[in-house]
Parts: C-alpha cells; sequence; structure tokens
C-alpha cells in the first residue's frame, strides 16, 4: 500500500518511512507525485490541522493521505508554543524558535513539557484512522545532541538522561 505525505518535510518523511515500512507501508511526498498543495492551518487542535493537511492531499492525489501535527507543550508557558510550534515567536529557524523559548523559560521554576502528536491517515473510499500521543519530559537549560531537528536538542527524556537530539 502507498501513502502520500502531506507534508514538504524530509524528516517527517524519514520518520514516517521508518515506521511505517515494516508494515508493508510505502511513503511518498506530495512533491514526489508532483503535486504541492499548501494547506493553512486553521485548527485549533493538533488533530484537526493533520486532518485538513491529510484530507487536502488525498483528495488531490485519490490515494490515502497520511499527515502528522505535533508541538511541543510547555506547563510553565500555559501550553505554549502548541499548535504554533513551527511558527513559534515569528522566527525562521529551529535554532532561534528554541532558543526564544529558552529565553522564555529563564526564571521558571517548573519546565516541564511534553510533546503532542496527532496522526491522521484519510482514505479515498471515506475511511479515517486517528492516533494521537505524549512524550513527556522537561526542557534542558541548554541544546545538547546533533541529530533530530525542531525542539529536539532541549527536549529532554528524564528517564533516558537524554535530549531527543541525542536519542
Amino acid at each position: 500500500m502507498k501513502f502520500v505525505l502531506a507534508s514538504q518535510n524530509q524528516h517527517k518523511l524519514a520518520e514516517m518511512q521508518a515506521i511505517l515500512s515494516a508494515h508493508g507501508v510505502e511513503v511518498v511526498l506530495q512533491g514526489d507525485l508532483g503535486l504541492h498543495v499548501d494547506v493553512e492551518e486553521t485548527g485549533t487542535t493538533f488533530a484537526e490541522n493533520a486532518l485538513l493537511k491529510a484530507r487536502a492531499v488525498m483528495e488531490a492525489s485519490g490515494l490515502p493521505a497520511i499527515e502528522d501535527d505535533s508541538g511541543l507543550c510547555v506547563d510553565a508557558l500555559n501550553g505554549a508554543p502548541g499548535i504554533y510550534s513551527a511558527r513559534y515567536g515569528g522566527v525562521d529557524s529551529d535554532q532561534a524558535r528554541y532558543r526564544l523559548l529558552l529565553e522564555n523559560l529563564r526564571g521558571a521554576g517548573a519546565r516541564t513539557a511534553h510533546f503532542h502528536t496527532a496522526i491522521v491517515c484519510c482514505f479515498p473510499n471515506g475511511d479515517r484512522l486517528d492516533a494521537a500521543g505524549d512524550c513527556f519530559g522537561t526542557i534542558a537549560y541548554a541544546p545538547q545532541g546533533d541529530n533530530g531537528f525542531g525542539y529536539d536538542p532541549v527536549f529532554f527524556v528524564p528517564e533516558l538522561r537524554k535530549t531527543f537530539a541525542q536519542l
């Protein structure tokens, strides 16, 4: 079975391929099919935004489409950056966003946070699969690790004693 990833993000593609290839699912970017569907994220939740994107790409391609919407939710910031994680502070790079986050947490007592992910698969026959999950941790005081993207260098998982970027 082939799924179209409703994204142009190479990092997301690599992650989806790693997860779904073990189940016999081929994942391709919409650009691989000559599509560029740009969907405005007008949802108020991660699930709504994932659905908007997956549905639009499924309709444009005629193939099953999968998309996630994920973000970092920091307790001391009342859940921010949340659904605005990719646009946090209006800055245009991962490093600038996590540095702004660290600055906004300066002096905060609690640094607890979680990553939330909602994944939606839309099928041409009208079927839909939804999944969601959280990974709990804290925000490190300084970036650590070279892998991953986004907030991975500052999201620390206490049980593993590493940031996502180190994992």
